[in-house]
Parts: C-alpha cells; sequence; structure tokens
C-alpha cells in the first residue's frame, strides 16, 4: 500500500509555468490593490492636514493684521500724547527760567495728569530718554529707545510668524499629497499591466509585462517609502476612536 501511495505521489502533475505566472499575478493584484488603498487613504489624510493648516494659517494671518493695525493706532496716539508731554515740559523749563512758579507749576499738573495715561512701557522709555536728554545735552524721543517700537507690535509678529509656520506646514502637506496622488497612480498602471497579462497567449509576452509590472510595482514602493507621513499619524487611533 506504501508504494501505491508513493506512486501516486510521484504521478502528481508539477506546476506548469503558465500556472506559476498566475500565481504571481494574482499574489501581485492582491498586494498592490491594498497598496493603492493605503496611499490613496495616507494622501488623503494629508490633504486634510493641508486644508486646515491653510484654514489656520489665514486665520492667524488675519487676526496678525488686525492686531498689526492695533499696534499702528497704538503707536501714534502714544506719539501725540509725548508730544504734548514735551510740549508742556517745555513750557514748565521757561516759565521756571522766568520766575513764573504758577506757570511752572500749572504746566507741571499737567504733565501729571497726561503721565497716568503712558503705558508702562511708554513710562520707562520715557524716564529712559529724560536721563539720555541730561546725558547728551540734546533732545532725545523714548522712540528711540532700541526694541521699545517693537513692543507696539509684538503680538502681531507673533501671530504672523505662527501663521506663516503653519502656511509652511501646509505646503510640506500639499506636495506630500501630491507624492501619495502619483504612488496611486504608479499602483494603478501595475494594476492594469496585470490584468492584461492573462491576455497574452504566448509565454514570452506575458512574461515580459509581469516583470514590468514587478518593476513598477517596486518603484512606487520604494518611492512612497520616502514620502514622509502625516503628523502625529498613528494608526492605533483611528481603532481607539
Amino acid at each position: 500500500m506504501q508504494n501505491e501511495m508513493q506512486g501516486e505521489t510521484r504521478q502528481k502533475p508539477k506546476k506548469t509555468k503558465d500556472e506559476i505566472l498566475e500565481l504571481v499575478v494574482v499574489i501581485l493584484l492582491g498586494v498592490t490593490a491594498v497598496l493603492t488603498a493605503w496611499a490613496s487613504w495616507i494622501g488623503g489624510l494629508h490633504g486634510s492636514n493641508q486644508a486646515a493648516n491653510y484654514t489656520t494659517s489665514n486665520d492667524l494671518a488675519s487676526k496678525g493684521g488686525a492686531e498689526y493695525n492695533a499696534g499702528v493706532q497704538l503707536l501714534m496716539q502714544d506719539m501725540v500724547l509725548y508730544n504734548n508731554v514735551f510740549s508742556l515740559l517745555i513750557d514748565m523749563h521757561f516759565a521756571e527760567s522766568e520766575g513764573d512758579v504758577s506757570g511752572a507749576e500749572k504746566a507741571e499738573w499737567k504733565i501729571e495728569q497726561l503721565a497716568e495715561s503712558m503705558s508702562p512701557e511708554l513710562e520707562d522709555a520715557f524716564e529712559w530718554s529724560l536721563e539720555e536728554t541730561e546725558a547728551r545735552g540734546e533732545s532725545v524721543s523714548p522712540f528711540e529707545k532700541e526694541g521699545f517700537v517693537e513692543t507696539y507690535f509684538a503680538d502681531a509678529y507673533e501671530l504672523l510668524e505662527e501663521s506663516d509656520d503653519l502656511l509652511q506646514k501646509g505646503n510640506s502637506d500639499n506636495a506630500n499629497a501630491d507624492a501619495f496622488a502619483l504612488v496611486t497612480v504608479l499602483y494603478s498602471v501595475v494594476l492594469f499591466m496585470l490584468g492584461i497579462a492573462g491576455t497574452f497567449k504566448n509565454y514570452t509576452n506575458k512574461k515580459t509585462i509581469i516583470i514590468i509590472s514587478c518593476a513598477a510595482f517596486l518603484l512606487a514602493s520604494i518611492y512612497m517609502l520616502t514620502i514622509p507621513m502625516p503628523r502625529d499619524f498613528s494608526l492605533m487611533s483611528f481603532f481607539s476612536r
């Protein structure tokens, strides 16, 4: 009986070359279909991130522009306030030089009232200007203090910088989405060639088409591995929702 079983085993036909090629085609078709879906999905995630980054960037740019305009208005108001204080200082010094005590006290009182409207930053810059004026022997404006004018636009610069950063991220997401779209196209070409491979009766032609398909498959796969994944991407996070 053992001899009969061995005989049946020997009689099992070996797979032909065409059958092996068909098996290769079926495996490649399945793997390529899965990777095509994967590339399409990841490209869509990049596209979603791009839209979100562009939207947030535009919103921050709008807020930054509004903050900048508010800073300009505040700067103009403080310049007017300083000019009024400076004019009163001249009046006070003139009154003192003329011995007009009443006029000097009146001007000083007005200066004190205006000083209450000064912001802490402007008040510090004003004190600095008085010290510099005395040291240099010439009038020095508080707006000449290094870095003082920039404080009016600090919030605007911060918002605009964040907006620009998100814009760059959006551009990167856009490029990555385009790259994944190209991968999808390459995989589609592979699927097409594998689909028509079975129509060729000649073994050599069929083998050539399959080899080209494998080369295109490898090219697309290697290229896909070089494309960054979406930021903060985690496959498990989609299952934990």
